[in-house]
């Protein structure tokens, strides 16, 4: 199978560090662009995201890339993954920057983390989430592949995606809430955490997202 990736460009996310892993991961060829006919060529496509979801979508919706990650998706022939602020940016509503709406690709909300967040032992916990942690996987997924359950990923974020369909989540992560790590629907695979910085197992997703034909079995 052939693996011409395109990285949707909206100038908010870790580009050149997710093109690298892909090239790492074995990608014939990654291209970064929003220009529709670029991204209309490519085998699979990723939507990358990094910053505040206030600037993300007044980018997104600046350039058109809200319309083409709808064809994109809509036409269920290429795989897509997004990352990161690319995977909140796929709900409705998100409660950043004083609540701003946004995509609406998949129903449901992102939530801040809140003040005075505690683990299991009354440990204060830091918001940003911010390193390594495990993730479990709710459900078999082709992205799983090779990839052991609890396996440790790299996560950013002070926000965190709940679907209202629970049976989108196929991984999730427990962080003072237990919250998605990973959905997916259809040709779609969305994660909170950054496998281009998540060494082994991050790399091992991201060859499985180079072979996989975008159906969930």
């Amino acid at each position: 199978m052939t693996s011409y990736v395109a990285v949707i460009d909206y100038g908010m996310g870790n580009l050149h560090s997710v093109a690298s892993a892909l090239e790492h991961a074995g990608a014939s060829r990654v291209l970064v662009s929003h220009d529709p006919d670029v991204i209309a060529q490519a085998d699979r496509v990723v939507f990358p995201g990094v910053g505040a979801i206030q600037d993300c979508m007044a980018e997104i919706n600046r350039l058109g890339c809200d319309q083409l990650l709808k064809t994109v998706l809509a036409s269920a022939h290429q795989p897509v993954l997004a990352i990161c602020v690319g995977m909140q940016a796929l709900l409705d509503h998100s409660e950043e920057n004083g609540g701003v709406d946004t995509l609406g690709i998949i129903s449901g909300r992102v939530n801040y983390f809140g003040a005075g967040l505690q683990d299991e032992q009354g440990q204060r916990l830091k918001v940003p989430h911010m390193g390594w942690n495990e993730v479990v996987q709710n459900k078999p997924h082709p992205l799983w592949a090779g990839i052991e359950d609890g396996a440790r990923f790299y996560f950013v974020h002070s926000y965190w995606v709940e679907p209202s369909d629970a049976s989108l989540t196929v991984g999730s992560f427990d962080y003072g809430v237990t919250g998605c790590a990973a959905l997916a629907r259809d040709n779609l695979f969305a994660v909170q955490f950054h496998p281009e910085k998540s060494h082994v197992a991050g790399l091992q997703l991201l060859s499985n997202f180079l072979t996989w034909d975008g159906t969930c079995s």
